[in-house]
């Protein structure tokens, strides 16, 4: 560190805690590091903090100069705790003979021809749930006022719980009775024995089933992640806290809807960060794409463990039905598509002898039979089998791989199979393509897409090495793969805006005053965005607010979301018609819910036009450091290149395989590729 720097710096990290590994991207002055380290899957901040300490160490000496330090992190413990159903023990408290409603749910089915599909189990068993005296109808006026007596009875006849869910039906009109039965659990229990999630503030919209739903999952990850936060919190004072910090380290959580929020508020309403890390790759995707000129991109994000879609067409696709370990969550989140196909996807026989890879991942431990522990083959033992991965820079050389524990475990399922070692390992990638072509065509096709009018951005640790080969097959003509893109999630974090949604359902039909009963409605919830955002600490003049409307056609049970603009019904027309093929414009619209977003715009967030990321490495040679044979169908002398060689806007000779410290990425001998001016890897069939 020079004496010419500044005194005060801002020093900001974003940290993406994945399956396999856990990345992290820091961003100081014009300088931005990187670090990746094998996750610790039973305590996750034991990685996240070690890795601060590491990537900080790595940036430089900082002992002698005070700095700001923000962290923004994305964590799958929300999502891991759904996963595993290892929640918190809790209870439901619910209006009376509505107890079931939980696990009767809907009558829609995956299977529509199987009548005996095997259904999640209720995050709150039977016993648990219990019926509250009181009854509001769907105008907000009471039709059985709340028994307080018989709720009081109940709350004291509760067995030992660490949260409770409140969902009384049509809470979202009028929540007073939800009010008075928190007033009267706080005051029996106070405010940290027991967690709290009432369904007006966890998710204020018609359909009983989703709201109650989702305020469960709340409850049932609420009491793990709050000890989570709060141990992070604690531990980064400690470690990276005065007097080498100017005031505490200040750590966001990131959220699945792609912005962040602070500690508190993510304590409160957890559930918004399950499927957080994700959210932070498309961020930084749909971010590096459109400052490289591509504004129509679907992103591939292939991981350890599994794979994410996005479809981004000028802006990012929001959704808010979404299931987590078949737990219907309905809130705003970033519309990707997830399957289990990663480079920790195990490939083994069925019960019928056919090949089969994932869902099941070797995950971080013990990993690949590559890493020196498993004895299972996984997607990155045939790569590493097939020549594509190089043991000796993987990590950048940082982490020892096996490639003889890799032979030896496709050799054993090639026996079982009954066929030739490069045969099986060929096999193993072309199932896992498959797999995640499909999830990419769920995005593109099955909504009306062609993905032969969108680019393939990838990346993810393993992205590289599969997305020329998928891209292929599905007709797309470009390929981009983006420096850092083992470490798209944490790069996405550090552009992340503080973000919180809101909405109000409201069932209004179309007529003469809509427009000025929806503004007037708008108004009323940027005041409550307004109060809240401030309480996040962002000022006003960095706050912008996108409003949109939920509209169906009077009948539907389905809506779309459409900006809410002078011609909102036009546009609505508009995209039902492409996502349905069809369009009634005779027909009466009718507007379901309104939506908010308020966006606190994050000033350091310009890490994509870093002039020092986008410098060209003054060693850079433009040569391959060796030649090595690498298996295309057929054996092919395949040119290895450093990422750092490459000169911008020269030709790469493919067949080709370029190593970096996050990533691998394959180019085949059908592909040709250059680097453009902002150092993204371009690629495209011959």
């Amino acid at each position: 560190m020079t004496a010419t720097q500044p005194k005060n710096l801002v020093i900001s990290i974003g940290v993406d805690t994945g399956g396999t590994f856990t990345d992290l991207v820091l961003q100081m002055d014009n300088q931005i590091y990187t670090h990746k380290l094998l996750s610790t899957p039973d305590n996750p901040a034991q990685a996240v903090l070690q890795g601060i300490k590491e990537i900080i160490s790595q940036a430089s000496d900082l002992g002698h100069i005070q700095y700001q330090l923000n962290i923004t992190h994305g964590s799958t413990v929300a999502t891991n705790i759904l996963l595993e159903r290892n929640g918190a023990e809790m209870a439901l408290l619910t209006t009376q003979n509505f107890e079931d409603l939980i696990e009767i749910g809907r009558q829609n089915r995956a299977e529509l021809y199987n009548f005996d599909v095997d259904q999640p189990e209720p995050l709150v068993p039977s016993p648990r749930r219990y019926g509250v005296v009181e009854r509001m109808l769907h105008t907000g006026q009471p039709q059985t006022e709340i028994d307080c007596d018989q709720l009081g009875q109940l709350i004291n006849q509760l067995p030992e719980v660490e949260a409770v869910a409140v969902c009384f039906l049509f809470s979202y009109v009028n929540p007073s009775h939800e009010q008075i039965t928190v007033d009267m659990l706080q005051q029996k229990f106070g405010q940290t024995l027991i967690s709290i999630s009432a369904s007006h503030q966890i998710l204020p919209e018609y359909r009983e089933f989703e709201r109650f739903s989702t305020t469960i999952a709340n409850a049932y990850v609420q009491p793990k992640m709050q000890k989570y936060l709060q141990f992070l919190d604690t531990k980064l004072t400690e470690q990276f806290g005065p007097p080498h910090t100017i005031g505490q380290p200040k750590l966001q959580i990131m959220q699945s809807n792609g912005g962040s929020i602070s500690v508190k508020t993510a304590s409160q309403i957890p559930i918004r960060t399950a499927l957080s890390g994700p959210a932070g790759g498309v961020i930084g995707a749909s971010a590096f794409s459109q400052i490289a000129g591509y504004d129509r991109v679907i992103t591939f994000d292939m991981g350890g463990t599994s794979t994410d879609v996005s479809l981004c067409d000028q802006k990012i696709s929001l959704t808010t039905e979404s299931k987590i370990s078949g737990v219907p969550i309905q809130i705003p989140m970033i519309d990707i598509h997830t399957v289990g196909a990663g480079g920790g996807s195990i490939a083994q026989v069925d019960i019928g002898g056919a090949l089969k890879v994932g869902p099941e991942s070797a995950g971080a431990d013990p990993g690949p039979a590559c890493y020196g522990r498993g004895d299972f083959p996984t997607v990155t033992d045939a790569n590493m089998f097939l020549g594509r991965i190089e043991p000796n820079h993987f990590l950048g050389g940082k982490m020892e791989l096996y490639s003889a524990y890799s032979t030896r475990v496709i050799n054993k399922l090639a026996q079982q199979i009954g066929q030739p070692q490069t045969d099986t390992a060929e096999g193993i990638l072309q199932i896992a393509n498959a797999t995640m072509s499909r999830a990419i065509r769920r995005v593109s096709v099955e909504r009306g897409y062609d993905p032969n009018d969108f680019a393939l951005f990838s990346y993810g640790g393993a992205g590289g090495l599969h997305a020329c080969f998928l891209a292929e097959s599905l007709s797309i003509p470009t390929v981009i793969v983006p420096p850092h893109g083992g470490l798209m999630s944490a790069m996405g974090m550090l552009l992340a805006d503080t973000v919180k949604d809101y909405s109000q359902t409201v069932l209004w039909s179309m007529d003469q005053d809509i427009l000025q009963r929806l503004s007037n409605r708008f108004s009323q919830l940027k005041l409550q965005a307004d109060q809240e955002m401030q309480l996040e600490g962002i000022s006003s003049d960095l706050i912008q607010y996108q409003l949109s409307l939920d509209l169906r056609y009077v009948g539907q049970s389905y809506e779309l979301n459409v900006p809410f603009e002078t011609k909102f019904d036009t546009h609505f027309h508009q995209l039902h018609k492409q996502r349905f093929g069809h369009s009634r414009p005779d027909f009466q619209i009718e507007i379901v819910h309104l939506r908010l977003r308020a966006v606190g715009l994050n000033e350091q967030a310009d890490i994509g036009k870093k002039s020092k990321l986008l410098e060209q490495d003054s060693q850079a040679t433009g040569q391959p450091f060796t030649q090595k044979v690498v298996a295309f169908g057929q054996p092919l002398i395949t040119n290895f290149y450093y990422r750092r060689d490459l000169l911008k806007n020269e030709i790469i000779l493919s067949p080709a395989i370029v190593f970096e410290l996050s990533t691998t990425t394959v180019i085949p001998p059908n592909f040709t590729g250059y680097v453009d001016s902002w150092k993204n890897l371009i690629l495209s069939p011959v």
